[in-house]
Order: C-alpha cells, then structure tokens, then sequence
C-alpha cells in the first residue's frame, strides 16, 4: 500500500469510495489536506504509473480549526483507513494539537479503524446526511 497526496483526477474515485458526488470530493480535494492509499501490489518500483491505472483504496480528508486537527473525512478497507489515519496523527504530533474525528453510527468499520488509532469516544456528533454520528478525540498524538 502506498499514500500519496490526491489529485483532481482522483476525484471520481473517491466519490465512489464515499457515496458522494465527484463535485464535492473535487471540492475536498481543493479545500482539505486528502491523501489516497493506493494498491501498489504488483507495480513497478521503476516506473511511474498514472494514478488512474493505481486502484484507491481510501482516502482522508483533515484540517485545523481552532486548534485541532479535524478528520473530515475518512473511507476505504479497513487496513487503508487504519494506514490513512496515520497521515492526520502524524500532522498532529508534529504540530502538538489534538486530533478529533465524527464517524457515523452504521459504519463499524471506520469506528474500528479510528478505535485502533487509540481514539477515544467523547460524545455525539452531529447528524451527517440526516444520520447520526459519534465523535472520537485523540489528545496524546507522540
């Protein structure tokens, strides 16, 4: 597995990781920090392969406000979200801020991925899309 920043033509891709419009994960990517895990299985170490040829296998997308660093958005397999959250941590850590993350309820995959991290459950979120989400914070990011 590899992580690489994304990129515009990526876009689609993450839509239909997120089940959301290409128009908003172009916005994401513009607007966020998002990085992409991709299937490297099988590359060549010597050449470069184009992005569209390399599956994604998720992606985050994370920002600060107001002092915190704030997963935005997070999806893929289990073990691409596990190695994704890393990237937002390690921003963290280097900064010295917290790091929060909203799962919603019915995705027990990214609840599990973001409890391995040593995220702890600190109370509701807000709705998102009409479901209700968790919020998760990481205080200790060394």
């Amino acid at each position: 597995m590899e992580v690489r920043d994304a990129v515009d033509s990526d876009a689609e891709a993450l839509a239909a990781i997120a089940d959301a419009p290409t128009r908003a994960m172009r916005r994401l990517i513009r607007d966020r920090t998002v990085r992409v895990a991709t299937d490297d299985a099988g590359a060549d170490p010597n050449v470069d392969a184009p992005a569209a040829d390399t599956p994604i296998l998720g992606f985050v997308g994370f920002d600060v406000r107001d002092g915190v660093v704030h997963v935005t958005r997070l999806g893929g397999t289990e073990d691409a979200t596990r190695r994704l959250l890393e990237e937002p941590l390690r921003f963290a850590s280097v900064e010295g801020l917290p790091v929060e993350v909203l799962v919603v309820e019915d995705e027990p995959a990214l609840r599990a991925a973001v409890k391995h991290a040593g995220f702890e459950r600190v109370g509701d979120g807000p709705r998102f899309d009409g479901y209700p989400t968790i919020r998760y914070r990481l205080t200790e990011t060394t």
